[in-house]
């Protein structure tokens, strides 16, 4: 299937007259002259997951959504396939795209970056084409730095989702089932058939297809 990237960009006002550009999907080439800001560090070491983030971007299904101060990100979003491991690698599906890590460093925090870069993403009808998902687990939630209680924060992560009009679903996922606060989001483009929408329910509800 075609993968659609159409690059966009949009600022943000900042402090002392500087803006932070919000763009993507950027090109690996170009995410390469970038600097990663060292408060990304939710998932492993910056410098490890700028490694990680340049290689979504070489996917054919890979794109990276960034916030940049000048050249230092300071925030960002990745869509890729889910991992093989993963149960919702079940079904190989070309048109199932998760919605991965975002992260916005601490500083950055409050000006609108996550929204701006999820919106980013969908901007020009290019994830019409694609059923795009996401996994909400508490566990990776920074609830000490946001001073959120639980629900709290998962409401935030909800209206933050749904500002691209993705929606709750039901899963027999045992990871989401594990805990209340956990929840799985989606967004069905208007282009995706009928049979990736029946083969996404049976990957979403594995355990009742199995016997």
């Amino acid at each position: 299937m075609e993968h659609i990237k159409r690059y966009h960009s949009r600022l943000i006002p900042y402090r002392d007259a500087k803006s932070i550009v919000i763009e993507g999907p950027v090109p690996p080439e170009q995410l390469r002259q970038y600097r990663m800001h060292p408060d990304l560090d939710a998932f492993r070491r910056p410098k490890e997951q700028f490694e990680a983030l340049v290689e979504i971007a070489e996917l054919p299904e890979g794109r990276i959504i960034a916030a940049r101060l000048e050249a230092e990100i300071v925030g960002y979003v990745t869509f890729h396939y889910a991992d093989e491991m993963e149960h919702w690698s079940y079904g190989n599906m070309e048109d199932l795209i998760e919605l991965g890590a975002i992260e916005v460093a601490d500083d950055f925090r409050g000006y609108g970056i996550g929204k701006q870069l999820i919106r980013l993403a969908f901007e020009g009808g290019q994830m019409e084409n694609v059923i795009t998902f996401t996994t909400e687990y508490y566990w990776h939630w920074d609830l000490d730095k946001s001073g959120l209680n639980l629900w709290e924060y998962r409401k935030m992560m909800e209206k933050l989702m749904k500002s691209v009009d993705m929606v709750w679903f039901a899963t027999d996922d045992p990871e989401i089932c594990s805990h209340p606060a956990n929840c799985l989001m989606v967004r069905i483009g208007k282009d995706v058939p009928l049979s990736s929408v029946e083969q996404f329910d049976r990957v979403r509800f594995r355990q009742r297809f199995m016997y």
